[in-house]
């Protein structure tokens, strides 16, 4: 019986109380959840539907919870309901409803864990958006984990959800970019606000490889901008795809530009009544909606600020279809937030229209110390940096295990290691332990058939396991719902170690000449749906399940 089958009779059983006890049904909630209680000996799930209801129908909530304990006790599949304080009930199932669990994960193979709480939502998720001025850094590959993990997750729980980077090929630093290419070139130092490094020469050799005239063009900076940019995009979109990173779209500032979409969202807003002149220069009052001060979107130059193009670009997605846009972004950008919320309401926007996502400093350590960057002086610790030192796999699973509203000190040392002090390596192990035993129980001949008894997983580290299989569901869909991927991650390693202690007291395989028994078959299935689960968890984390390790 899985917790979302348990929610539904814990709420036909109190439809059924109310009923019998004269009650008013239209207080009762469309859907109830149970959960798992920290304490074992107080059942297998808690609920606390009676303590929710009781006052708003005017009856005392011990006797409702009573009325309802008593028919959920006569429920197929429930053992028994104990009820504890002023009304919760703790639910023990017997050992047949709480094994079924594993024959429906395996039976449902690589979808279990997939739910429709987004469903009906079309997403667009902007993330790493890093401007092609050099390789990307660290605190854009945690984004490029975390925003690539919550796509997935999102997928899982049923949006439909498009993954776009935002990138900008004009401006100031594209400019100190092409003038640091132009300088390398020339064998001259780097100009002031530039780009240092061994980067810059390897694209201006791929530039010059391009454009062997390319310093005695007209306007050679303009030839190592186009170029350069290119070349550098290039190599930033092949390094996502290669740390595993995947995006529906690359959207380009420019096109705002040169489609006119900045005058449009400017007319938008001067139709909701939001804009205004001062000094020459046009304001959106974004103090209306929140904001600590009114935002400049064109100066009295005529020059179209950068507030100007976050407008376009929001409307951009917002008439493409998406009714939820999640953006990410760096630390250093939290005051953006109540601008940008503010700007989502002057276009009529709902609250929640809009979420951005700020994610916390990375602090690579080596030696208990930490490594530093620059990317202007070229010393840029990036995606190749962290893939060379740890790998893809424990990359990913590092920087999407932590809140990203956290920092992190990511530990070379610690996720280089084969033990189980490594988070990724724990689960991985995991998984591959398992694969042993099933490949060990083909060699023997022993098959788990095309059902079994669940009612024979009585013992205590095969409970904790079946529920904690139950529970994955709920996992991905509350991931989803807060936006918070490492819930996965974290879950990922409880099931691991509830399968290491199920393994260590329950014998899975019969020994030497001994005959199968419906027991070994029972908990093969166990194994199997353990497996299962493990290497969905992972997958929505992009990391790999091997067989072997």
């Amino acid at each position: 019986m899985t917790p979302e089958t348990l929610a539904e009779k814990v709420l036909s059983a109190t439809r059924d109380a109310f009923e019998a006890l004269n009650l008013d049904a239209a207080v009762l909630p469309a859907a109830t959840a149970v959960e798992r209680p920290r304490d074992p000996k107080h059942g297998d799930y808690a609920s606390n539907i009676a303590l929710q209801t009781a006052k708003k129908a005017g009856t005392n909530p011990r006797a409702l919870a009573e009325q309802i304990a008593k028919n959920l006790t006569s429920t197929d599949g429930v053992a028994k309901v104990d009820i504890a304080g002023p009304g919760f009930l703790n639910i023990t199932l017997d050992a047949a409803a709480a094994g079924e669990i594993a024959g429906k994960i395996v039976a449902a193979g690589d979808t279990y864990g997939a739910n429709e709480s987004m469903a009906g939502h079309n997403v667009n998720l902007e993330f790493v958006s890093a401007n092609p001025t050099g390789p990307v850094h660290i605190g854009a590959v945690r984004w490029a984990a975390v925003g690539d993990a919550l796509a997935r997750v999102m997928r899982a729980s049923g949006a439909k959800v498009t993954a776009e980077y935002y990138f900008n090929d004009a401006g100031s630093q594209i400019d100190n970019f092409s003038a640091s290419l132009l300088a390398s070139a020339k064998g001259e130092p780097t100009p002031e606000n530039g780009y240092g490094g061994a980067y810059i020469a390897d694209i201006t050799a791929d530039v010059l490889k391009q454009h062997p005239d390319a310093l005695d063009a007209d306007d050679p900076q303009e030839v190592f901008r186009v170029a350069g940019v290119d070349l550098m995009f290039a190599e930033i979109k092949s390094d996502l795809a290669d740390f595993g990173t995947h995006f529906d779209v690359f959207f380009n500032e420019k096109d705002l530009h040169d489609k006119g979409e900045l005058d449009a969202a400017v007319e938008r807003l001067d139709k909701q009544g939001h804009i205004f002149e001062s000094e020459g220069a046009l304001w959106l009052r974004t103090t209306t909606f929140g904001d600590d001060k009114d935002r400049p979107l064109k100066k009295s130059n005529g020059e179209w600020t950068y507030f100007a193009a976050d407008c376009a670009y929001y409307l951009d997605k917002r008439e493409r279809g998406f009714d939820k846009l999640v953006i990410m972004l760096g630390a250093d950008h939290h005051g953006y937030i109540g601008r940008m919320q503010a700007m989502s309401r002057a276009f009529g926007d709902e609250p929640g229209t809009l979420e951005i996502l700020i994610g916390q400093l990375v602090n690579l350590l080596r030696d208990g110390k930490p490594l530093r960057m620059s990317k202007r002086a070229g010393t840029v610790l990036g995606l190749d940096d962290i893939v060379s030192a740890i790998g893809v796999d424990a990359a990913r699973y590092a920087l999407a295990r932590y809140s990203a509203d956290s920092s992190i000190d990511l530990d070379i040392d610690l996720w280089t290691r084969n033990s189980s002090d490594n988070p990724v390596y724990y689960v991985q192990y995991a998984h591959a332990r398992i694969a042993g035993v099933l490949r060990n129980a083909a060699d023997r001949g022993v098959d788990k058939g095309e059902s079994y008894d669940a009612s024979v997983l009585t013992h205590e580290r095969e409970s904790d396991l079946l529920k904690a299989l139950a529970e994955f569901p709920s996992v991905v869909a509350t991931a989803a719902e807060l936006r918070e991927p490492h819930r996965v991650a974290r879950y990922a390693e409880e099931l691991a170690g509830a399968y290491h202690r199920f393994q260590h007291d329950c014998r899975v395989l019969p020994v030497g000449d001994e005959e199968p028994t419906d027991l070994n078959r029972a908990r093969l299935w166990v194994v199997d749906a353990t497996r299962t689960v493990l290497a969905n968890a992972l997958a929505l984390l992009g990391v790999s399940a091997p067989e072997r390790m």
